[in-house]
């Protein structure tokens, strides 16, 4: 077959710049004509409006999505030997928070259908010997699918756990109606370039209920300051950019839009695609679709068959975090390992066309046909 034309296949985050180019160089003068670049007017309408969109009272704008995660772990408090439970196969930004908070990781296994956190291996964690020691389970949405929420939400709840949410890749899903962000105590949000709602650059947030929660974290987040040049406790330089805030304004008004997209997109994939493991969507739960991710044990040579055929693709992830060297772990993941061996994720972003999503699926499956 034949390659499809380069410009089915715009690169992504840079066709969402272009596409609000406009929209955006207008805010930026606004930012910039203001004389206020930290923590103005920017920051707090973006704050505001997020909280609306997620129906939540609280919306704390930070540097990064990884400075969430580390600032929301620090403002809980916990005893210095506390032990936070995660899925080992997640972004090792969400071990490093973790370990910048001074707190140990406990990794946990996947569901081998979803490849979010698995509620009986946190429960056989929790009643093991280590489960003393956690204090938190961060649940880490990932791909833009929702964990087990309300499973591994009866499991913290009946040993008196505190859960979290990393919602770096689920802007815009939701579980029985409630947003991913608005589920657990807190959750940690990542606006990387790539994610479904992106910034120019490092950007995130965390999203809270608890009102004495998110002063200590607005506090945490600027030297600990309560008075400006008095540090109260011992926090960090970790404030959104105001620029950053502006282009994120321009943007979430289109969020629920560009994920309506983003489903047409995995529905098309769903029906045309043939002989690789296809992901899945848990009922009465929105996903996000931050990523198409499929599985074939032939993972490799079908990405070489779809370069060669002109088609992007990408592995998401290469590694879980109990096989990385910063974060070795002993223990039994079958779930994860057999996922990293096989998961390949195909081109998704809402700026692709049907014809796009076509020529990906008949590549695909030349390549599965008996």
């Amino acid at each position: 077959m034949l390659p499809p034309p380069a410009h089915f296949f715009p690169d992504f985050p840079d066709e969402d710049q272009r596409h609000h180019h406009d929209a955006i160089l207008l805010a930026l003068r606004r930012t910039l004509e203001s004389g206020n670049f930290v923590l103005g007017e920017e920051v707090v309408a973006f704050e505001r409006e997020l909280a609306r969109f997620l129906d939540i009272p609280h919306v704390i704008g930070v540097g990064s999505g990884t400075d969430a995660i580390e600032l929301l772990l620090r403002a809980l408090d916990l005893p210095g030997e506390s032990t936070v439970a995660l899925p080992t196969l997640a972004p090792s930004a969400v071990a490093a928070a973790v370990r910048r908070a001074g707190l140990q990781s406990a990794l946990v296994d996947v569901e081998d259908e979803t490849l979010t956190l698995c509620p009986h291996a946190l429960e056989a964690l929790l009643d093991g010997p280590a489960g003393k020691r956690v204090k938190v389970v961060l649940a880490v949405h990932l791909y833009g699918h929702l964990v087990a929420w309300e499973p591994v939400r009866r499991i913290c709840e009946d040993r008196g756990i505190i859960l979290l949410e990393d919602a770096a890749q689920a802007h815009g899903a939701t579980h029985a109606g409630t947003a991913a962000g608005a589920l657990g105590r807190a959750a940690a949000m990542s606006f990387y370039p790539t994610k479904n709602l992106g910034a120019a650059g490092d950007a995130g947030a965390v999203s809270t209920r608890d009102d004495a929660l998110a002063e200590k974290l607005r506090r945490l987040r600027q030297y600990g300051w309560r008075t400006r040049h008095i540090s109260e406790t011992d926090g960090i330089n970790s404030r959104l950019d105001e620029v950053q805030a502006a282009i994120l304004r321009v943007k979430l008004p289109f969020l629920a839009r560009h994920n309506a997209r983003r489903g047409e997109i995995a529905a098309r994939y769903t029906k045309h695609l043939h002989g690789v493991r296809l992901p899945v969507q848990r009922p009465g739960c929105t996903h996000a679709w931050h990523q198409f991710v499929i599985r074939t044990g032939r993972r490799d040579e079908l990405r070489r068959h779809l370069e060669l055929a002109g088609i992007p693709s990408a592995v998401h992830y290469p590694a879980a975090l109990h096989q990385q060297p910063a974060f070795a772990h002993a223990g039994t993941f079958p779930y994860a390992e057999r996922a990293v061996a096989e998961v390949l994720s195909l081109p998704m972003h809402p700026y692709l066309s049907d014809a796009a999503v076509d020529a990906v699926c008949a590549a695909v499956n030349e390549f599965t046909r008996p």
